[in-house]
């Protein structure tokens, strides 16, 4: 369950443009006031209900009748300055022959699922809309995962088709021959490889001519693997609905789009928050999805881009605006900029402050996880208090609620859960699939639990005090310490290991092993051990789990049961008593 932390910190409730002090402050475009959007937020859902034929088809037609501005639906860029618009009409054209792709050259049927690994490649997007018209179920996973990942995904799944590029295909053929699901291999490269069908050739050879399925508004749409404290990633399902209508919240609201606006989230495509901010949010409101596809993170490249493109509205990972502001901006142009938020885990108040000194404007955070859309938000023209993550979404009922799932006072610390009985949101995740115990254990009472703690004060506002469980958030990235652990026990030299967070400067806060050596390592020279496990971990499991930090101890706390408590170890490094 990705948590998505979103903080802002300084929004005015004013109905027009002005400047306070260099201060930018844009008016809401979609609603008055928070109060306006609960009133406003009442989503209709059909029993039949498909993303691609009903939003994306739609905006197409309002194109050719010229119901519809100038904005392409899509805009991608590179280092390399290559470039591709498409409009929502053109989006549609090349959708519908790769559609043709899945269900003719490969057979697949509906609720059939395909595992999809790129990076920030336009055939990414092509996928999410064909999936969306065969009706298949799409596994999106990050570009970072090892081939025992990738085992462990295609045969929990079950996928019969594959897509990737040339640098992930020899970890695919690695493990196919233990996936007796899959059928299919499509490689997107202008390269052949033998065993796989080419991507430019199926798409180029198909017809355009596709007719939509029909899908159920509860049929499944899409799952994502999402780490936890225990065991292996968790399956976590979404319906046709659930994002397809649910992220209208995160579009409208928190991301105020209109079609006028082009927006660029940075987030991986391995991530729900790239279906959030990357596919369905814009795409609800007709704004145009921009991209740039950058091998990796470069501080002064974003700014360029920034500068240099007309893009409206920002959303980044709080790490990210941490590197940003430690360039000198000033020499940079951000006249374009009108709205600017952060997701993935909390954003500290000197970097928003630094952030706003540069270019006027405030980053706006919010909270929700992959197993919901926008859970809460600060929106425009909220009273701000510093800390805050803002007041709940429309769409949910959270309350700080106590082990029992009892409401608990205003100002007293407990789980923040949204309510779920006498009636499901529609926008809640299905279930873990295939996993009824652990979708289970997420519901007490008449609550669903997020797994983090706050607190309500007496205005509603919800205040982050931190994970009820041991995973852990760097720059983004959700890691659980039980695949950091089981990487670290494979290694002679461990005994045991527990994995938690540590502090970080940059990255918030970043992994960190205790490690209990086994007695034939005791006498090593240590920094050679540490540097020996550390590439060790980054060989067996995705890089960036891996410990950046590793101390030695002669024991782990534990529980007369015999647990670990990282709680703990994480109070220590943390500072708490």
């Amino acid at each position: 369950s990705v948590s998505f932390q979103l903080k802002a910190l300084s929004i005015f409730p004013i109905n027009f443009k002005c400047q306070i002090r260099g201060h930018r402050v844009s008016p809401p475009q979609n609603f008055t006031g928070y109060e306006s959007i609960k009133q406003q937020y009442s989503p209709q859902i059909p029993e039949y209900f498909n993303f691609a034929e009903d939003v994306l088809d739609v905006w197409a037609e309002k194109e050719k009748k010229g119901e519809k501005g100038s904005n392409p639906a899509f805009w991608w860029v590179n280092d390399r300055k290559q470039e591709v618009r498409w409009s929502f009409e053109e989006l549609g054209f090349h959708s519908r022959r790769l559609a043709n792709v899945l269900s003719g050259a490969c057979g697949l049927n509906q609720q059939d699922r395909v595992f999809l690994v790129l990076p920030r490649v336009p055939e990414w997007w092509l996928v999410n809309v064909a999936c969306l018209r065969t009706g298949t179920v799409l596994l999106p996973g990050t570009s970072q995962l090892t081939a025992r990942d990738i085992l462990h995904r295609l045969q929990t799944s079950g996928a019969r088709c594959v897509i990737t590029d040339e640098s992930l295909a020899p970890l695919l053929d690695a493990v196919a021959s233990q996936c007796s699901s899959l059928q299919h291999k499509i490689l997107v490269s202008p390269t052949k490889r033998e065993g796989w069908k080419n991507f430019g050739d199926l798409v180029r050879n198909a017809s355009s001519d596709h007719e939509c399925v029909k899908t159920r508004s509860d049929d499944p749409m899409t799952i994502f693997f999402t780490s936890g404290t225990t065991g292996s990633p968790k399956m976590t399902q979404h319906s046709h609905s659930s994002y397809g209508i649910g992220l209208t919240v995160n579009g409208r609201y928190w991301l105020d789009l209109t079609e006028r606006d082009v927006l660029w989230n940075t987030s991986d495509t391995g991530w729900a928050k790239s279906a959030w901010s990357s596919v369905y949010a814009p795409w609800i409101q007709g704004a145009c999805v921009f991209i740039h596809h950058m091998p990796r993170f470069d501080s002064h490249t974003v700014l360029e881009t920034l500068s240099s493109y007309p893009i409206s509205t920002f959303c980044t990972a709080p790490t990210a605006y941490r590197m940003l502001v430690q360039e000198d901006m000033s020499s940079y142009n951000f006249s374009n900029l009108q709205h600017c938020l952060c997701a993935g885990e909390p954003i500290n108040p000197e970097v928003m402050e630094k952030w706003r000194s540069a270019t006027g404007l405030d980053i706006y955070e919010g909270y929700g996880q992959t197993e919901t859309v926008l859970i809460a938000g600060t929106f425009k023209g909220m009273k701000i208090k510093p800390g805050a993550f803002g007041k709940a979404s429309p769409e949910y009922d959270v309350q700080v609620v106590d082990e029992a799932g009892n409401v608990l006072p205003r100002g007293v610390e407990g789980n923040l859960g949204i309510r779920v009985k006498p009636h499901k949101p529609f926008s809640l995740f299905t279930e873990y699939t295939g996993d009824p115990d652990r979708t289970a254990e997420c519901y007490v009472g008449d609550f669903y639990l997020t797994g983090d703690r706050g607190v309500m004060d007496e205005d509603d506002y919800l205040w982050f005090v931190g994970r009820a469980d041991d995973v852990i958030l760097s720059a983004g990235y959700r890691i659980g310490p039980f695949e950091v652990e089981n990487a670290l026990i494979e290694h002679q030299a461990v005994a045991e290991s527990a994995v938690v967070s540590s502090p970080d400067p940059i990255r918030g806060e970043v992994v960190k092993a205790f490690v209990v050596l086994t007695a034939e390592y005791k006498s090593q020279d240590q920094d050679q051990l540490k540097k020996e496990l550390q590439m060790y971990v980054k060989k067996v499991t995705a890089p960036y789990k891996y410990p950046r930090k590793v101390e030695f101890v002669e024991q782990l706390p534990k529980t007369v049961s015999g647990k670990i408590r990282r709680v703990e170890l994480r109070n220590k490094e943390w500072g708490r008593s």
